[in-house]
């Protein structure tokens, strides 16, 4: 369709083409494309796809290859553009060119036209990243990934062109449907004028007094509850920005949900927390002692898995596992899922002379192909220095461990060096995954120099608007003036600590291994803006406190307000 005025045109006769193109860059004017996939969508189905590789006349480079899984090879027989044109052409007639994040396809699409001598084709268009901007303004991005993964749409084939285009055909065809039953956006122009913010009707309307109200509340993290006329809570979030977060729910781009939640309510309550690390673990223990009937996550604990050093072994080895105890092996994690696990416990295995054999294995004294391959130093044999060798490469593991991964990294280059002058390129090639593993997500999960379950450690939390101060002891945490204690654990604990008084309830509970997975999560993510201090160092809890830096004044005082929620709006 052509550039004109589609007000009568309901959204569910129109036509849409959906595309994507892959490319061997960035740049339409300096780059070719090397795959199109297109699906046409009418009634709100999709009733029939085009998919073609292209031969660019150019080189693909090995980037471009490794993130597409199109080679060189794979677009040596391949048409050329001007040789599908009229297909494409064909294709796209009479409809809507839509695409995720549609400058970019269209500008290649433009190019590659003009490249053969065809005038620019004009089409009225149609971009799902901007309609997933305005519907899912809380999406920390709106790739095309995040939004099918929010959609629960599912694309097996990412990156490549016609997986691609469908995932994006059913993203377009949810968030139309979506968009009339919620924003009554109907017709084609309608749907076209709201990716662009352009006369969309409003669903509430905001009171004049509103910006004073919520703008109030200060940019701070913390907590917030909606309850309803009979001062139940309803609901239970946590916010980064308290300001930033009342906006989008009194905002007249508020999603269903909000929407649905703010109808339902009568008063809001906040309270502000030092940082975004107590607003979590606030959230999330009070919304299993609450129980609030619009919170559909967080109700019940989630899984966590160890990496599990068996010291209590003969010889020493590595085992993953869900269960946390202190029977005297070593556990390092915590990890959220087993796959995380699993990938640390690969690149530990391909990097390390570690065991894999269990112990009825070991017991038979007899070397297996790890050994041939150079992944175990023997310790079953019997002779010393292949044990002496294999609780060297059990340290080098317990170094890695707690973040130490140069030896690592020195032991992985020199493999990939080897390989590379024997021109064994392929396992080379592995090493260097296994590097790049190592350099881009593994470092993720060291945050302790010490195993989970002998951690005993504070975290100083510095955000913008205060500091928390996190006490990790062998498996349960404190937090400083934490909300929900009734008195402070904090200061209790490492009085016990520090004057050697023994405890009797030590192993952890349900409860404190939630708080210890989201703790661990966030201060990972959020290193910088952490420092530990590890109690072996210190001799006292004064000696202790005098290295906290502004202990007591840095933090604010608690902070806590209500609003009417009838004052903030109005229905229509």
């Amino acid at each position: 369709m052509s550039s004109g005025n589609y007000t009568n045109i309901p959204v569910e006769d129109s036509a849409f083409t959906v595309i994507d193109v892959e490319t061997t860059g960035l740049s339409a004017t300096k780059n070719k494309v090397i795959e199109i996939g297109m699906v046409r969508v009418e009634k709100m189905k999709i009733v029939s796809r085009f998919q073609s590789l292209i031969n660019p006349q150019t080189y693909i480079p090995g980037f471009i290859s490794q993130f597409t899984g199109i080679s060189n090879d794979d677009v040596s027989d391949a048409p050329l553009f001007e040789d599908l044109a009229d297909e494409i052409l064909s294709f796209t007639e009479n409809s809507i060119l839509t695409a995720h994040n549609l400058p970019f396809d269209y500008s290649f699409l433009k190019n590659e036209f003009k490249l053969c001598g065809y005038e620019t084709p004009q089409f009225q268009t149609l971009c799902t990243l901007k309609l997933s901007r305005r519907i899912f303004p809380f999406l920390k991005s709106r790739s095309l990934g995040s939004v099918a993964m929010h959609l629960k749409i599912k694309n097996s084939d990412a990156h490549r062109a016609l997986a691609d285009a469908e995932t994006t055909a059913r993203i377009l065809i949810k968030l139309t449907k979506q968009l009339k039953k919620e924003n009554n956006i109907s017709s084609l122009q309608n749907l076209l004028d709201y990716q662009s913010n352009i006369g969309t009707r409003p669903i509430l309307k905001i009171k004049k007094d509103l910006v004073d109200d919520v703008g109030s509340v200060p940019d701070a993290p913390g907590i917030y509850y909606f309850l309803n006329k009979k001062n139940e809570i309803i609901y239970v979030g946590k916010a980064k920005s308290l300001r930033e977060r009342m906006k989008s729910y009194f905002s007249v781009s508020a999603q269903r949900k909000p929407k649905k939640i703010v109808k339902q309510a009568s008063r809001l309550k906040i309270e502000i927390t030092n940082s975004e690390l107590t607003a979590l673990l606030l959230e999330a223990e009070l919304i299993k002692k609450i129980n609030p009937k619009h919170n559909t996550q967080l109700k019940s604990y989630g899984n966590k898995y160890f990496l599990r050093i068996n010291t209590t072994h003969k010889v020493p080895d590595l085992e993953i596992t869900n269960y946390f105890d202190f029977d005297g092996n070593d556990y390092f994690g915590l990890f959220t899922t087993k796959k995380k696990t699993k990938l640390l416990f690969d690149v530990l295995a391909k990097t390390f002379e570690v065991r894999e054999c269990n112990d009825k294995e070991l017991a038979k004294g007899k070397g297996c192909f790890l050994k041939d391959i150079e992944r175990c130093t023997a310790p079953c044999l019997s002779d010393p220095n292949n044990m002496i060798r294999y609780k060297e490469e059990l340290n080098h593991v317990y170094e890695f461990l707690g973040g130490k991964n140069q030896t690592a990294l020195n032991r992985l280059l020199n493999k990939m060096k080897l390989h590379s002058t024997q021109q064994k390129y392929e396992k080379a090639a592995e090493v260097k995954e296994l590097l790049d593993l190592i350099l881009a997500q593994v470092h993720k999960n060291s945050l302790l120099a010490e195993p989970i379950n002998n951690a005993k450690v504070v975290f100083e939390i510095d955000s913008d608007w205060g500091k928390d101060y996190l006490l990790m002891l062998e498996g349960k945490i404190f937090i400083k003036k934490y909300l929900l204690d009734k008195k402070d654990y904090f200061d209790e604990v490492l009085d016990d600590y520090f004057n050697c008084t023994i405890q009797n309830d030590m192993l952890p509970s349900e409860e404190d291994l939630e708080k210890m997975k989201i703790s661990l999560n966030w201060l990972i993510k959020n290193r910088n803006k952490v420092r530990t201090f590890y109690l072996k160092d210190y001799s006292t809890k004064h000696e202790l406190y005098l290295a906290l830096s502004s202990y007591i004044t840095s933090q604010h005082a608690p902070s806590e307000t209500t609003f009417e929620v009838s004052s903030l709006l109005n229905q229509i």
